[in-house]
């Protein structure tokens, strides 16, 4: 005796039959449970009534609603029910019949055309067990995933993003439209690895500002300070090599570093910068591949390097003929005194110093958009690596950068940027010496102050506290390639307002001295 069970599924009632019956499944409905499937659709402000047709359609075919050879409902019926014009119903058939979901007939309607596919049963791998080393290297620096998470609103002074106050929408929008209007499709089309050739000689005119001569080198666009620093250690670097750098260091290089699985060999710092004598002693007794300084605003401690001593590390590096990557982090934001040229303008025509540039503190972080300056014989190796990792940098956001500079608004940008931050520098300065009771205090300008305290506070334990009411920061030991830094923290204020700012530190305060 046969057996048959009737389901009911969104309207529609099946009727599943033995497989020894010649038809498996016999779909019973009715006119009114057909339009019952598109009473469901709601529609959403804001998105494109066809769109959200289509993708109601779309849902209900890949989930074995409506079936193959289905008829639709016609475009006349379906626009009455759902109270939207024919042409809307109309142009969701015409992309589904263009996405291969429908067919369409002349004159006579609009068919299923997709196969639902049932899924198969779980195949579940366990993917923790094939993750690759750099994975795990990875997952323990990652400072966002294994520190405090932000879940509820805080005074923040862990970023770095710039102040939206900043941000130049006008100036973004006009120089989109101009380009868009200039340069057409040529934006939008593949470009090249080395870059938008207009913005490259935009900036090897504003390297030249800095007094750096730019005879015999080139510039190669990146998404970045990140990946600039990336082409350049798997451009000169092997597995295992050893690099130089500061101690403490900008997180992000360090992790790159360990990433590239490199020996970090780091060198302590005085109040104005590296100790010389270390460094020639660190220089001595490791075989180092290459040396990387962040010289001005130096991240994390905020010191720059005077020109004295830049010209003797320069000379340092050269004696033993070790290459400098100079990254030229927040260089614009001076507050006072005056202009320090960079390590790579006292190199003059040699070509011992690769320089990495960005404009993410003083423009748009958003527009990722930064360059290496170097030697053009180095050039064509640098550009082949990006080249084998994501082909070039977007032409449409480099095009859109050089419109904007090019219109004279960098001057107007950084000029803005020195007199926010320059105001809540010397405010954080003035906050953290009446709140909190540290031992040492550096940051000759840019967006953040660095502080240690007492050597027994530990300040992942005042971060924790401080959390619970209401306000993070950078614990300093993660800029630290080796040493016992648990009482040190890095304070941005790059988007926090003044009222902020003493009420955070305030409380910061209150924290380390209850500890």
């Amino acid at each position: 005796m046969n057996h048959f069970v009737v389901k009911y599924y969104y309207g529609w009632f099946f009727i599943f039959c033995p497989h020894n019956v010649k038809i498996n499944i016999v779909k019973i409905c009715t006119k009114d449970k057909v339009m019952q499937v598109f009473n469901e659709l709601s529609f959403e402000d804001g998105l494109p009534i066809p769109l959200q047709i289509k993708n109601h359609i779309k849902k209900l075919i890949v989930g074995g609603m409506l079936r193959k050879d289905e008829k639709l409902p016609s475009t006349r019926e379906l626009s009455s029910m759902l109270d939207v014009s024919r042409n809307s119903v109309l142009k969701a058939y015409e992309e589904l019949a263009d996405d291969g979901y429908v067919r369409i007939e002349h004159n006579v309607g609009a068919y299923v055309l997709y196969i639902h596919v049932n899924t198969e049963e779980n195949w579940e791998l366990s993917w923790e067990e094939r993750l690759s080393q750099s994975a795990h290297i990875a997952d323990q620096l990652d400072l966002i995933k294994n520190t405090v998470r932000l879940e509820k609103k805080v005074i923040n002074f862990r970023g770095l993003a710039p102040d939206k106050e900043i941000f130049d929408i006008e100036g973004v929008k006009r120089a989109f439209l101009n380009i868009i209007s200039k340069e057409g499709y040529n934006v939008l089309n593949y470009g090249y690895a080395k870059g938008y050739k207009p913005l490259i000689d935009y900036l090897k005119s504003y390297m030249r500002g800095k007094g750096i001569d730019t005879e015999g080198k080139d510039i190669v666009i990146t998404n970045g300070f990140t990946e600039g620093f990336g082409i350049v250690l798997s451009t000169i670097c092997e597995e295992g090599d050893s690099i130089l750098c500061e101690n403490p260091t900008h997180n992000t290089a360090l992790k790159i570093m360990k990433m590239h699985k490199l020996n970090v060999v780091g060198v302590d710092i005085e109040a104005n910068g590296i100790d010389t004598f270390k460094l020639g002693e660190a220089l001595k007794k490791n075989n180092i591949k290459a040396g990387y300084l962040v010289p001005s605003y130096h991240n994390p401690t905020g010191t720059v390097m005077p020109l004295e001593k830049r010209v003797e590390i320069y000379k340092t590096f050269k004696e033993h003929n070790v290459p400098i990557i100079e990254d030229g982090f927040s260089e614009e934001l001076r507050y006072s005194g005056a202009h320090i040229p960079p390590i790579a303008a006292i190199s003059g025509k040699g070509n011992g110093v690769i320089y990495i540039g960005s404009f993410s503190k003083i423009l748009f972080p958003g527009i990722r958009v930064g360059w290496v300056l170097a030697d053009k014989r180095l050039m064509t190796s640098l550009e082949s690596i990006k080249k084998s990792s994501n082909i070039h940098t977007s032409f449409l956001d480099q095009a859109i950068l050089y419109e904007y500079l090019l219109e004279g608004n960098l001057d107007k940008c950084i000029k803005k940027s020195r007199r926010i931050y320059k105001e809540r520098y010397s405010f954080a300065l003035e906050c953290a010496r009446r709140y909190i009771p540290y031992e040492e205090i550096t940051g000759d300008g840019g967006m953040y102050i660095f502080l240690k305290l007492s050597k027994h506070i530990d300040c992942h334990r005042v971060l924790a506290e401080c959390y619970e009411r209401g306000v993070i920061f950078t614990p300093g030991d993660i800029f630290y390639v080796e040493g016992d830094n648990h009482n040190t923290m890095r304070l941005s204020f790059a988007n926090v307002d003044l009222q902020d700012i003493e009420k955070g530190f305030s409380i910061i305060g209150e924290v380390v001295n209850n500890i």
